[in-house]
């Protein structure tokens, strides 16, 4: 059973409030915060003010939705009207939005509690979340290891039940990654389907917002409150929003499901080509028909993205100067106001793909490298589309590899290679979905589902029929024994814990 469900049932019949629910989070959150440091910013007033309306909506004997009083993490790069939005980055230290994302609106009067706003590599460049300005989130499975990126402080504190729920945002897999290396399972929509508004952009034709959950069915209860057509997002998709709860059925019996043959080769590893292979034949087994698929151009995903995404961050982080909001070093002149507040302010990684823009779109260069990218691009979109002819779904490992070290990767070429299986799926504006599939030396192992634009009700179907007929999802970190509260999931425990110990960082304190 979902945690949302469970506890909206707990909800509902008044066997706990939201907040007692919320006061649970926020200490289990506390107490492992100063491990993990999942956390830019902790809401607690707010979030203990969002839990009492809710309750008191339930005694007044108004109907809730399944989202109402449930906690959730929201990721630092999303606004958040009154409230610290940094992007992880010193050129927004202090920035406080005077209006509020579409995503958060809505699930604010959906009923939903927001605890804090989560790590982040700076401006969602980085597979690693090392990439922040203020701190290196761990991963709850090995604190020696990073938790994935650039979402990765929403996907460790759903890992570690600091949090329900949480959003994230995914350019090139920041959502799927980081849901593989952390246990949980993170869902990328159609490019679309979710509006952009409010959402600090890196590579606008690229950026998703996306849902993080213990289960399938938090994460298809989620997707509910967020996706739909907004005015304020040109790129928001007019179409009709299904019920993604009546997709959750565990049956794939006469399902077509591919494997991509390009991303079981080379430079997957061994122990995670073994997890996801044991994957495929378990949906075999429950009667899927499953069938090898040639993706040619996908080899070139890797590059395409490197060319793509830098080049619109370059023309996207422009705006940072020292002149409209966050940091300004003072100067003699605006130029060397605008060199001087952009050196202190941007860290190594963003400076690196606002250079490797500009460069891809400068004069002598743009025919060379962005416009061959777009050209590639297109490929890659047209082997997807001769896939679905042929499948409904397809799968893949989501990354090469389980979590690494911290400090591991200090080449950014390696770095980037973390993103090998996911890019093609942002590069076609497609649905990716990640969850657990197997182990290797006590690190989660993620599978990748990608459908076709706007089926998540059949890559939502897939994922929840191999979730429900296998223990994966059901694996919790051992990090949890070490708190206070009880280590088993939160639906399962009779009553909400109530330790005094290690309070929550304020409104608007970072860390």
């Amino acid at each position: 059973m979902s945690v949302i469900r469970a506890l909206h049932t707990q909800l509902v019949r008044r066997e706990r409030s939201a907040e007692e629910i919320t006061r649970e989070y926020l200490v289990r959150l506390s107490q492992l915060e100063p491990q993990l440091k999942s956390f830019l910013t902790v809401t607690e007033e707010l979030a203990q003010q969002q839990a009492r309306a809710v309750d008191e909506r339930i005694r007044s004997g108004e109907a809730v939705g399944p989202l109402a009083g449930i906690p959730i993490a929201i990721k630092d790069n999303l606004c958040t009207r009154g409230i610290p939005t940094t992007c992880a980055s010193k050129i927004l230290q202090g920035f406080i939005p005077p209006y509020e994302s579409t995503v958060t609106a809505r699930l604010a009067a959906a009923g939903m509690v927001m605890v804090g706003k989560t790590n982040l590599d700076e401006f969602a460049m980085g597979s690693s979340t090392e990439n922040s300005a203020f701190q290196v989130t761990a991963n709850p499975w090995d604190l020696t290891r990073v938790p994935g990126g650039s979402s990765g402080g929403s996907a460790a504190a759903v890992a570690a039940d600091q949090a329900v729920v949480a959003l994230g945002s995914d350019t090139g897999g920041s959502i799927r990654q980081p849901a593989a290396f952390c246990g949980v399972v993170g869902l990328k929509p159609t490019y679309g389907l979710v509006s952009r508004y409010g959402l600090v952009a890196f590579a606008s034709s690229l950026d998703q917002v996306g849902p993080f959950g213990r289960t399938v069915e938090d994460v298809a209860l989620l997707l509910q409150g967020i996706a739909g057509h907004d005015p304020m997002d040109s790129t928001s998709l007019r179409v009709p929003i299904p019920d993604y709860s009546q997709a959750l059925i565990p049956e794939v019996k006469g399902l077509k499901i591919g494997v991509i043959r390009e991303l079981l080769g080379e430079g997957c590893g061994e122990e995670t080509r073994a997890a996801v292979q044991a994957a495929i034949e378990h949906l075999q087994a429950l009667g899927a028909e499953i069938l090898e698929i040639d993706c040619p151009s996908f080899r070139y995903g890797l590059a395409t993205y490197y060319i793509i995404a830098p080049s619109e961050a370059s023309a996207n982080l422009a705006r940072y100067d020292g002149v409209k909001y966050g940091l300004r070093e003072a100067a003699d002149s605006l130029l060397s106001m605008y060199g001087k507040t952009r050196s202190r302010g941007f860290g190594p990684e963003v400076k690196r793909r606002i250079m490797i823009g500009t460069y891809a779109l400068s004069s002598g260069y743009y025919d060379a490298y962005y416009l061959k990218a777009q050209k590639v691009r297109t490929l890659i979109k047209q082997d997807f589309l001769n896939a679905f002819e042929k499948v409904d779904v397809l799968v893949s490992p989501t990354t090469p590899t389980p979590a690494f070290r911290v400090g591991e990767r200090e080449d950014p070429l390696s770095m980037y290679l973390c993103d090998l299986m996911t890019i093609p799926v942002n590069l076609a504006g497609l649905p990716g979905l990640s969850l657990p599939c197997g182990f290797a030396d006590g690190l989660p192992i993620g599978l990748q589902i990608i459908g076709n634009a706007l089926q998540e009700p059949k890559v939502l179907q897939v994922a929840y029929a191999y979730e429900q007929s296998t223990d994966w999802h059901k694996q919790r970190p051992p990090l949890l024994g070490s708190t206070t509260q009880p280590s088993s999931p939160p639906e399962t425990e009779g009553k909400s814990g109530k330790s005094k110990s290690a309070k929550p960082r304020k409104k608007g304190q970072s860390n």
